[in-house]
Parts: structure tokens; sequence; C-alpha cells
């Protein structure tokens, strides 16, 4: 930026460079400017102050700001240098000294204007002073600015962040002129409280008053949608986004693409997000964060690596999307690699014997859930043993993780860890220990939990934790002992919990309860297969091959279908993902070849594979 020779330097010249300094944080500039006027005496009007203040404040050097405006006498100082350095200390996030400042200019006489409230009311609001707003609420009567429109959109947004939604609301419908900001901020905020109708009647409004909806206003609504899955509403706002033009913001696509994966409509949400030109780590987030949640893990991972191809930086949000994904496919190259960038990239605080915040906590949760899924029981652990503050989700990740391969007895000896840490155990460590127990046969020691739950941990037991010791017992060829726990219990059992019986009559043989049990499930949910294959294994494995054939009729006059079946392996290259007669693969006439010798020498060897 070029400055006027010095003989033609002028105060109107100077301020509009100080302007121009402020407006792109040109701190060195700005600075020089300020030399220029020490010099030729221009400093002595409080404008050149004022825009000084302005110009140190923007820049982000509040302390220059201070110091300028303390070189001025007390005479010199009017509502424009106060409000320079009270809307100085707002924009840097300093609202005590804000509202200091507001005080002494009310102590020196100095009446504040309408630029002066907004400021002061957001300062307020930033350290949750209540009490203050109010004051200042009650002192714009006096003022005569009540419905000034900029002061009550601080107002407004004010009370919002306080969730004084009926204050806000009555604020809004005193003022003769209302923005689209300000509809928006009314919006949001009954959205943020979770009082959708409401929101949704403002919405209304608004169209009622002929206020035309901003890209901001869509956002907020569709958000909405998304929360309540109301699809119809939700492609209706679409509509609306393609008739106004407002498809081409990446802002909007990003709410379409959450509003149409949280309806479960996974394939809208692709087709928005392959539309979007440029896409912000938002969109990538949304899209991964939308195909874990409808269980399409290979799918969020196979966007992470188009994520990365992109060359978008994965965020924390990014990685605890992806990290579920691992566990679930037991991908363990992918969640050593994701563990590996977040270490480099310091999206895990390592620091040792510091307390982690809220966020580090979950984080590390997820990498330790991602090892213990994947079998790494070791890589977990050391994790877990780092963390400084663990919450009883860490806990409950070990005791499953412990449980779910095996090792009964580790996983025992850390729920005796959750009593000397004094954390109080929950429902989901109940089922973590009971699975353990189950898992590694322990038998007394699951029927001896079952019991103290809710006497000694004030835990009532769910149907998760009868079916863990349904499942114990079946495992343990306790079938009458385990057929009673399910007649008696006080919950009514589920087709979860008679499929998990049906399944350990499967395993000792025992066709007659098994038929109780098949009979059961399928009153309950004859949709699933699950249970017509069980019973047909059953009667397979006694020879009952007449029984066999009755159960894949009634399967076909029920028009239930087997799932197919889902493999899957993990390699340098990635993950490769097969289903049951899949010839997708593009390496598929390989695979089958390889596949087809390997049964050939099965045979060889007098091994007859199940069809």
């Amino acid at each position: 930026m070029r400055y006027p020779s010095r003989p033609s330097l002028n105060l109107t010249t100077l301020i509009s460079s100080l302007q121009a300094c402020a407006q792109n944080k040109n701190l060195t500039k700005g600075k020089e400017i300020h030399a220029f006027m020490l010099v030729d005496g221009f400093l002595s009007s409080p404008l050149s102050t004022t825009s000084l203040i302005s110009m140190y404040s923007k820049c982000n050097a509040i302390a220059d700001a201070l110091r300028v405006f303390h070189t001025l006498s007390a005479d010199y100082h009017n509502v424009f240098t106060y409000n320079a350095i009270v809307a100085g200390f707002v924009a840097n996030e300093m609202p005590k000294p804000a509202i200091e400042s507001y005080w002494r200019m009310r102590v020196a006489g100095i009446m504040p204007d309408r630029f002066t409230f907004p400021c002061v009311i957001k300062a307020c609001s930033d350290v949750k002073g209540v009490l203050e707003t109010m004051k200042i609420h009650g002192l714009l009567f006096k003022f005569g600015l009540e419905l000034d429109i900029y002061v009550g959109s601080a107002l407004v947004h004010s009370y919002l962040k306080f969730g004084f939604m009926d204050g806000a609301h009555q604020v809004f419908d005193e003022l003769p002129n209302r923005d689209v900001v300000l509809w928006n901020a009314m919006i949001n905020g009954f959205s943020h409280i979770g009082q959708f109708d409401r929101a949704l009647d403002v919405y209304k409004k608004m169209g009622e008053q002929g206020v035309v909806p901003s890209k901001f206003t869509v956002t907020g609504i569709l958000s909405i949608f998304a929360i309540m899955g109301d699809l119809n509403s939700g492609r209706a706002i679409h509509g609306f986004v393609l008739k106004m033009g407002h498809d081409s913001g990446v802002a909007v696509l990003n709410a379409l693409i959450d509003m149409y994966g949280k309806c479960k409509c996974i394939k809208d949400s692709m087709t928005i997000f392959e539309m979007i030109p440029e896409r912000d780590i938002f969109s990538w987030n949304s899209i991964i964060c939308i195909h874990e949640q409808c269980s399409d893990h290979d799918g969020a991972l196979r966007l992470f690596s188009r994520m990365l191809r992109a060359g978008v930086k994965p965020d924390l949000v990014t990685v605890t999307n992806v990290l579920p994904a691992c566990a679930h496919l037991a991908a363990l190259i992918h969640g050593k690699e994701i563990h590996s960038y977040m270490i480099v990239n310091g999206l895990e605080n390592d620091d040792d014997g510091e307390d982690e915040q809220d966020d580090d906590i979950y984080v590390k949760n997820a990498v330790m859930d991602m090892y213990a899924k994947c079998g790494h029981m070791r890589e977990a652990r050391l994790i877990f043993d780092r963390m400084s503050h663990k919450d009883v989700a860490s806990w409950n990740i070990m005791i499953k993780g412990y449980g779910m391969h095996g090792f009964g007895v580790e996983a025992l000896d850390l729920f005796s860890g959750m009593h000397d840490a004094q954390l109080k155990p929950d429902d989901v460590t109940f089922v973590g220990v009971l699975s353990a127990c189950s898992h590694a046969g322990l038998l007394s020691q699951g029927r001896e939990f079952l019991a103290q739950m809710q006497s000694q941990y004030g835990v009532v037991p769910a149907i998760e934790h009868y079916t863990c010791v349904i499942d114990m017992l079946g495992r343990a060829g306790r079938l009458e002992e385990a057929y009673e726990l399910v007649s008696a219990m006080p919950i009514e059992a589920n087709p979860v919990v008679w499929r998990a019986f049906l399944a350990a009559c499967l395993l000792h043989g025992d066709a007659v309860l098994a038929e109780v049990a098949a009979e059961r499930a399928l009153e309950l949910q004859p949709e699933h297969c699950g249970s017509y294959v069980l019973m047909s294994n059953v009667y397979g494995a006694a020879g009952r091959y007449e029984d066999v054939s009755e159960v894949r009729h009634a399967m076909r006059q029920h028009n239930v279908k087997k799932a197919p079946g889902c493999s899957w392996i993990e390699l340098g290259d990635g993950l490769h993902v097969f289903v049951t007669g899949d010839r997708t693969h593009p390496e598929d006439y390989l695979i089958y070849t390889s596949l087809n010798s390997l049964t050939a020498r099965l045979y060889e060897y007098g091994y007859m594979p199940n069809a």
C-alpha cells in the first residue's frame, strides 16, 4: 500500500489509510502511519485517536490500542474513543476489560449511544453476566434505544445465549424492523435448546412477513429436519434451495448431506456430495460420519482414502469417525496408520501426568477401542495406562476388550480396579463383565455378578445382562438352567435372547429345546433369517433332513432370505470386501482360480468342505 508524499498528508488521508490497515490487518504499515501522525502533530484530534485505537484493535494489538487511549487526557475522552476501546476489547475476546471501560465511561459522565450498547451487551453475555444484561436492558428505555435494531439484535442474541427464550422473543416481537439475521438468530436459538416446534413457527412467520430466507436460514432449518428425521420437509427445503440458487454454497450442500444422511437416505447424501465442486473438511466429515452411522464401515474407509488423496487434512472429527470403522472391520493396518497420523499432527495429547480435556479422553477412548476390537490388547492397555484421567467409558472399553478375547481374569481384575479408582460401574460395565465371564467360562462369578448388580452396585439388570448369562450357561452346556433363567427372568425375553439360547442348543445338539426356542423367536420376529438358519442347522446336525426341508419351505413362504455371508481381508493396498458369489472384484478370476485350487487340494486329502 502506497502513501502520498509528505506535503500532501492530511487528517482525512491518514484516517483512510488507517482504516485500510485495519481492514487488511497490516500492523506494520499502521505503526508507520502512527509515527507520521506523532511527528506532524495529528494526534490532538479525538477522531485520529479513535482511528488509531480501532486500527490496533483490529490488528489484534489491544495493548497498543490501550496505550493510545491513555495518551489522551480525560478531557479528550468522548463517546467515540470509549466506543473504540470497548469494541476493541470485545473483538479481542476480553469481555471483562470491556465492561470495566463501559463503567468508567459512565462514571466520567459520558453518555453511551447506539454503538456502545451492542458491544457491552456482547461482553456481558460472554461472561454470563445475566444481571448486568438485564440492567442494561432497563437502561435502554431511559436512552430511548429499546427499539433500535442494532441494540435490540444484541439483546436478543444475549438472551438466546442465556437460554432466556421468552425474554428474547419479547424483545424480538417489539422491534419494528427485523432483518433476516435476527430471524435466523431466533430460529437457531430455539433449535439449540431443542424447541424445534417454536423454531419452525418463527420460520413460518418469517415467510408470512415477506422476509426471504438466506443461506443461513436454510442451514438452520435443515439441521432441525435432520434431527427430527423429517425427510419430506427436508426435501421441500431442498426444492427451495434449488429455486433460490442456494445450491452453489458449500455450507447449504453440507447441510443437505447431513439431512439426507440422518434420514437414512445415504444415496441422496452421496449425490449431493459428488455435486460439490470444492469440498471442505465439513463435507468430508459429514459423508464419512453418515456412512459410519449407517454401518457402511468399508464405505467410510474408502471415503477417508479419497479425502487423503484430495489433499484435505483430517481433523479430530474425521479420525473419531474413521476409527470406529477400523474397529468394526478389525482393520488394524488402517487403524495404526490413523493413530500414527494423530500423533505426528498433534491430534492426540501424549503428555503424561496432565489432566486431559473431555475431547482428548474421547479421542483416546476411540483409539483404545480400535486396538481392543482388533485384538491388540497390549497396545490398548498401553494407552489406558498412560491416561492420567479415565472416565467410565475407558474402563468399559478395556473390560469388554479383555472379555471379548477370552481374558476373563484380566477383565475382572480391571473391574476391581474401577472400585479403587472410585468410579461407579454402569450398565455397559456389567455387559462387559458378564460377557467376559461367558467367554472365559467363569460360571460362578457370572451368576454372582448378576445377583449383586442391583443390590451392591445399584444397576438394574436389563435384557442385555440376562442375554450374557444365558449365553454363558449355554456355552457351558447348562441348557436346562439357561431355559429356567429365560422363563423366570422379570423381563420378557426378546428374539435376541431366544436366538442366543437356540445357538447353545445347536452347539450341544439339543433339538427338543431348540424347537421351543425357535418357536418363540419366530413368534417375536418372523422376518429374521437367523432363527430359521439356526433351526435348519440343528435338524441337519441331527440327521432330520425332512425337517430341514420344511424349515427352508417356511422361509420361502414368509419371503425370508438368508443374508449373504460377508468377509474381508486387509492388505497393504487397502481393504478387500467380499460377499457370497461376489464377482465385482477386479481380480475375481484369479481369486476364484486360487479358491478352486485350494478346494481341489482339500478333496485330495479326504476333506469334504460344507456346501
